[in-house]
């Protein structure tokens, strides 16, 4: 029973995936203004701005896709439901296609897109699955580990090469003190295999301002693979394991639709008589093929000293950290019948107390990637050892550099929030007085 116990708990630790590092920095520089970067040759592209929302209430509809017809090119929208597409000039796609989770699908023709100011109205869209002609099945746990099973014929059997964008903030209260971002390339391996994925870093830029951290400071590692080991189809080891699946109840909710397919609704949390840290949220299953399509979950923080355990890799002695929220969400999206993972986000709280001071200090740090491009890896190619980042990779060390505002050029991107963009902006005026200084 103790050895058994010891295996899930091992697989558990696993489950975290993202680690707050609080170490000491010492005498550091406000911002380092390096940047790491291999360049190409620009492609002209046709850029469109706007925002998605509503249709009835007018409010933002955060993490809607735009798919280009014809095309693997998408982008989403940022918390404030704010996108920035961009399309290469020799793309034949000339339809936008338009998703969101509970709304129905709205196809735009590139002629009547602006290049900024586009404001998309999606209309709500729930059903009644009595209404359509699918099975209703009477047991969500059994449900579920069919979507488990079913992951060989539902997802992708081939190998890609995925295009990303990342980032990744951290904010004491409401301050940001550190951004990153990077275009990263996914070597995405076939679904049924046991082959993990490889990330290769192609482009990347951060800053960090140190005198806000009071004294440490606060990194996330695991970078890219943070939000990539939230793909749950691929990672089932991560959440859903045959030992882990008896330790959650499971309900169904209404019932929704997304790119006019039916979608079940489950509801899952942990057993009352469980003691360790588990999952809960919701899963949004394809009602005919039996896909996952989203998940939205967090972790339970009851057990606080628990979870502090798990997610503190290092930290002063005198420092006490206490997690306050882990909030994760992982969306797929569908090509030909296949799924493949297109967007993760993970959101933590910690609450840092220091020996003998008065007040707290609360950071949220958190991370998105989201595909925006990919084709199949018909060569099959791997990357070598020193092409690749490693899954303990530390994003905030690897580049840094604010001061080009044109600095993605042609590569889809997340729209940063207003608190981002004028983050950005401040960083960029700072970089500008220092050179004209030094001049």
């Amino acid at each position: 029973m103790k050895k058994n116990q010891s295996i899930i708990k091992k697989r558990i630790l696993l489950n975290f995936l993202s680690f707050l590092a609080l170490i000491f920095v010492g005498n550091l520089n406000s911002f380092a203004n390096e940047t790491l970067t291999v360049f190409q040759e620009p492609t002209d592209f046709r850029q469109y701005a706007g925002s998605i929302e509503d249709e009835t209430t007018g409010d933002p509809l955060v993490f809607a896709v735009l798919r280009v017809s014809g095309t693997n090119i998408s982008s989403i929208t940022n918390t404030e439901g704010e996108f920035l597409l961009k399309i290469p000039k020799n793309q034949k796609g000339t339809q936008v296609v338009v998703s969101f989770l509970g709304y129905q699908d709205k196809t735009i023709q590139l002629k009547d897109l602006k290049e900024k100011g586009n404001k998309i109205a999606l209309a709500p869209s729930i059903i009644q699955l009595s209404e359509v002609d699918i099975e209703i099945p009477k047991d969500a746990e059994a449900l579920v580990r069919k979507v488990i099973d079913r992951r060989k014929d539902n997802y992708f059997d081939d190998s890609m090469v995925m295009t990303a964008f990342y980032r990744e903030t951290i904010k004491k209260r409401k301050r940001n003190v550190s951004l990153s971002e990077a275009v990263v390339n996914i070597y995405k391996q076939p679904y049924p295999s046991p082959r993990g994925d490889q990330v290769s870093l192609y482009k990347a830029r951060k800053s960090t301002d140190y005198s806000r951290l009071d004294t440490i400071a606060l990194k996330l590692q695991g970078g890219p693979f943070s939000a990539l080991f939230l793909d749950v189809m691929k990672y089932p080891e991560y959440i859903f394991t045959e030992e882990l699946l008896s330790d959650y109840t499971f309900s169904f909710e209404r019932s929704t639709q997304v790119n006019n397919q039916p979608v079940y609704v489950i509801k899952f949390g942990q057993r009352a008589d469980v003691t360790q840290p588990r999952y809960y949220g919701r899963l949004y299953i394809n009602a005919r093929t039996l896909a996952l399509m989203s998940a939205v979950y967090k972790l339970n923080l009851d057990n606080e000293s628990a979870v502090s355990k798990w997610f503190v890799k290092r930290k002063p002695g005198n420092v006490k950290v206490m997690p306050t929220q882990a909030a994760y969400r992982v969306d797929y999206r569908e090509k030909n019948g296949k799924w493949y993972y297109g967007y993760s986000n993970l959101q933590l709280g910690f609450k840092v107390n220091w020996k003998n001071k008065l007040f707290n200090s609360k950071y949220t740090l958190s991370s998105e990637m989201a595909i925006t491009d990919w084709f199949l890896n018909t060569d099959k190619k791997f990357l070598s050892g020193k092409e690749r980042l490693r899954p303990t990779v530390v994003l905030a060390d690897e580049a840094s550099g604010f001061s080009d505002p044109e600095f993605w050029g042609e590569y889809n991107v997340i729209e940063p929030e207003k608190s981002i963009e004028s983050a950005i902006k401040k960083i960029q005026r700072k970089i500008k007085r220092e050179e004209q200084r030094s001049k």
